[in-house]
């Protein structure tokens, strides 16, 4: 019997963003430079990547420059984090009060003129589900959001509103091997020591 094909997409999400202490989500906010200690421990246990690929925003990509001069990222307009809607920018004292919603409420709710997690799962799900079709690299790194990779977790383990529950550190990694024959999550905000 042939051995399936796997391949491991390592999510990196983006060093601590400038936002002023303002909602980013889809504002292009810069990224602070981050622990050079944390940035060398990553670079090492990843290596060079082969196949980058890293969200557009402004953080993503000065991330991806800290961990590797080169090669550059392939810029994906599908990994941008949640969009946030009239709540961009907004202080995060001044945010909304929406109530204890239960996960699937919460996973609905879709701020004005924005996207729901559920949404962004969509979005995502598409998208991871393209890559892992078209995959020629055993190994694709991704630099991107902490949305984006619940949104991952959900699509590879099924797991629908509940991934809203994980947490998401800044330059942590999360592990998911890809095959056809399902994907087995490897590692989930790993930060290094």
């Amino acid at each position: 019997m042939p051995k399936l094909r796997a391949t491991k997409l390592s999510l990196i999400r983006h060093a601590p963003a400038q936002d002023g202490g303002c909602l980013a989500g889809r504002r292009d906010v810069p990224a602070h430079p981050g622990d050079p200690m944390q940035i060398t421990a990553l670079r090492g246990l990843l290596g060079r990547p082969t196949h980058l690929i890293s969200s557009p925003a402004k953080r993503c990509q000065q991330t991806s420059a800290m961990l590797w001069k080169a090669p550059s990222p392939r810029l994906d307009p599908q990994l941008w984090e949640q969009n946030f809607g009239t709540w961009e920018g907004t202080a995060y004292a001044d945010l909304p009060d929406i109530g204890a919603l239960p996960t699937h409420d919460l996973a609905a709710h879709r701020p004005p003129e924005g996207e729901s997690f559920n949404d962004l799962c969509a979005r995502i799900s598409a998208r991871l589900t393209d890559l892992q079709r078209d995959a020629k690299a055993d190994h694709i790194t991704v630099v991107c959001h902490a949305g984006v990779i619940r949104a991952a977790l959900a699509w590879a383990a099924g797991l629908g509103p509940s991934a809203l529950g994980f947490t998401i550190d800044n330059l942590s990694l999360t592990q998911i091997e890809l095959s056809q024959a399902g994907h087995r999550i490897t590692r989930v905000n790993w930060l290094t020591p």
